[in-house]
């Protein structure tokens, strides 16, 4: 398989002074010698005006002659090339994509929506020209095959997956690593280089995210809540231990039971608990 190769293409400066010298001569060939023999020198002035051409910084111009590749002018500036040659330019600029999020299921098959930021350019200008039929193209549609492989090989989170040490949510690096790598694979038949690729937005689907996030707060307050119980119990039992090590007031099982039931009433109670107050003896 052919790959990129660079063309040295002649000055376009000094061309010009070629071009010059030869309108100049075949103008005044006819003008004052009056030989018709003058007029090639015109015809060739036509003929070389159509190779000249610009390439600006970070670009590139692909060359062909019929239908053989001839190399690609990589360096920036003026020059002149075979007027026959097709001339096809390439820009080698880094570029962004920032795809619409779709919708995906992910490794437990969840529908979640994601979209991704691809930076990338063009690596090889003979693959992006000739491998593919359109290399913007490409990295769009392989991009979004990349997105889907990659969000069907971790969950969205560990909800549902406990045993999963990498999610979509959590996975940071890791998982912009893997969608690198994927995208990388895919298109290096394109001669595509990917710089950076990201994900820039990561939800659940419409039809699920009302009971996902319901899911969610309820995990949270239960688990605010075994934080609450756990923290009651403790003080709980410091102060039973007060209690008992100085001697304060000598509690039977019955009254333990009971101030434990309040002190766990006050302490776990989502509400400020309103206190009653007996005046009479502690076993009224």
């Amino acid at each position: 398989m052919k790959q990129e190769q660079t063309f040295s293409a002649i000055s376009g400066f000094a061309m010009v002074f070629v071009c010059l010298l030869l309108i100049l001569g075949g103008i005044l060939g006819l003008v004052f010698i009056k030989n018709p023999l003058f007029a090639l020198l015109i015809f060739l002035f036509v003929v070389c005006i159509p190779g000249f051409t610009v390439v600006n910084p970070n670009q590139s111009t692909v060359l062909i002659l019929f239908g053989a590749y001839k190399g690609t002018i990589l360096n920036n500036g003026f020059f002149w090339v075979n007027p026959l040659f097709v001339k096809k330019k390439i820009s080698l600029r880094a570029r962004n994509l920032d795809s619409d999020p779709i919708k995906v299921n992910d490794k437990i098959g969840n529908p979640i929506m994601i979209g991704v930021v691809l930076v990338w350019r063009v690596k090889d200008t003979y693959k992006a020209a000739f491998d593919v039929n359109d290399y913007e193209h490409f990295v769009s549609i392989q991009s979004e095959a990349a997105i889907r492989h990659m969000a069907g090989a971790y969950p969205y989170d560990n909800f549902e997956d406990e045993q999963a040490e990498i999610t979509l949510r959590s996975g940071g690096n890791e998982v912009s690593e893997l969608l690198e790598k994927e995208l990388t694979d895919r298109l290096a038949i394109a001669g595509i280089e990917v710089m950076e690729a990201r994900i820039n937005y990561l939800a659940y689907a419409a039809e699920i995210a009302g009971a996902m996030l319901r899911r969610q707060q309820a995990t949270a307050v239960v688990a605010a809540r075994y934080k609450i119980v756990e923290g009651a119990v403790s003080m709980v039992e410091m102060a039973l231990e007060e209690l008992a090590d100085k001697d304060i007031v000598d509690l039977d099982e019955d009254k333990k039971a009971t101030m434990v039931s309040n002190l766990m009433v006050v302490l776990c109670s989502d509400k400020d608990a309103t206190p009653v107050l007996n005046t009479g003896s502690l076993y009224q």
